[in-house]
């Protein structure tokens, strides 16, 4: 442990200690030498103010004051190196799971945290090359679009836009108030109260055109609200659920789904065959569908009868495409 952290460890220690801690433990705590110790005390409450008193007694203690303890902290960024490794790693998630909208606002942190690094940790640079991040179906957004509708969510203003739902492919025009930005398998979502439609939506980034901050202050919905209609139901589809659809996945499906997260009210079951069973709820079938699907001959779903039938239809459909292009 290098002077940095072990300043920063001892400031927490301090901090945190309801009574006064005894100069054996910070020393095992720090894993330094008694004079060590002492130096790093001095330079705590010398150099950076820190309110330290001393307990005289059989056995040395050490406390910050109770009437300074609580608002006394450290001036300046102080992170260990793990806690800046930590950082750095997650500003490379971001920057390679969506590059261009949110790497080049995170430029200048990474650059700090970089510089932070060298300082206190030997000039040691972090392989951070080795961390991979692989974005499946993502599709590709504007940057100015992006800080826009970030803007208008933190400054709590309407927001004006045109849109073109893949649904309809019909252009129209949106007053809404911002609610949240969802991240959702690589592509971003806001989800907002529609004005003109007096109802929550959600909608894709990609599709939003112009937007256009406005002065009028965003309306805000409960949290409670946006949980149930936008949360509730399985994938990005907004809407209360309609139903719950049991699927049963084959012994070497079930290998990876028992371990996957499809919905936070799903509950799983292994039966005794080793095939695994899912039950979640959904508003809008599609996107189950397609998630069943990829399983192909390894999923059934079970019910309710009208959801096995859609998926029927669709691989009717689909059986028929591959016959009609043989001839």
């Amino acid at each position: 442990m290098d002077r940095y952290e072990r300043i920063l460890t001892l400031h927490r220690l301090l901090k945190s200690a309801r009574y006064p801690v005894p100069f054996a433990r910070l020393k095992d705590e720090l894993g330094c030498s008694r004079a060590t110790l002492y130096r790093d005390i001095a330079f705590l409450r010398d150099a950076l103010g820190a309110p330290i008193e001393s307990g005289d007694g059989e056995e040395a203690t050490f406390r910050y004051a109770a009437d300074e303890a609580e608002r006394f902290e450290l001036p300046g960024l102080w992170l260990t190196s793990e806690e800046l490794a930590a950082l750095l790693a997650l500003n490379e998630l971001l920057g390679r799971s969506d590059p261009g909208v949110l790497a080049g606002a995170l430029a200048p942190f990474r650059a700090r945290i970089e510089r932070l690094l060298s300082d206190h940790a030997s000039g040691r640079t972090l392989p951070v090359e080795r961390i991979r991040v692989l974005a499946s179906g993502s599709r590709r957004l504007d940057q100015g679009v992006f800080r826009t509708v970030a803007g208008a969510l933190l400054n709590r203003k309407r927001l004006k836009f045109g849109y073109r739902a893949r649904s309809t492919e019909t252009p129209t025009d949106r007053i809404v108030s911002p609610q949240r930005l969802a991240h959702y398998r690589d592509n971003w979502y806001l989800d907002a109260w529609d004005h003109s439609r007096d109802a929550l939506r959600s909608f894709a980034l990609d599709r939003i055109r112009a937007p256009l901050l406005l002065d009028e202050a965003a309306l805000d919905r409960e949290g409670s609200e946006l949980d149930a209609h936008l949360a509730s139901s399985y994938g990005i589809f907004s809407g209360a659920p309609k139903a719950w659809a049991t699927i049963r996945f084959s012994p070497h499906a079930a290998r990876w789904v028992a371990d996957e997260h499809w919905h936070s009210q799903q509950e799983g079951t292994r039966l005794p065959d080793g095939r695994y069973e899912l039950k979640l709820p959904y508003s809008n079938s599609r996107e189950l569908l397609m998630d069943v699907l990829k399983y192909g001959p390894d999923a059934e779903i079970v019910a309710p009868v009208s959801l096995r039938e859609e998926m029927r239809i669709l691989l009717q459909l689909a059986i028929g495409t591959y016959q009609d292009a043989q001839r």
